[in-house]
């Protein structure tokens, strides 16, 4: 991950964990359903790694939101 984009995988982070609290899931659950361990879960929701596109997809398909709502930073 560039530097330069720590900002918005920090917002993408926090945009995934409000949507997977707001389904009832855990890291844990999340993780299982998508296919990677709770530790890269919980370093993507606070930005520690980048996120390639297969797993973006699978967050959103799995939390049953589009992806442009993980991709939304106007907050």
């Amino acid at each position: 991950m560039r530097s330069e984009f720590k900002d918005k995988y920090k917002m993408l982070g926090l945009n995934i964990s409000y949507f997977r609290k707001m389904r009832g899931y855990t890291q844990e659950m999340l993780a299982e359903k998508i296919g990677i361990d709770q530790t890269h879960m919980s370093k993507i929701e606070v930005a520690a790694v980048g996120i390639s596109f297969d797993v973006f997809f699978k967050i959103a398909e799995a939390l049953e939101v589009s992806p442009e709502k993980l991709l939304n930073f106007d907050k």
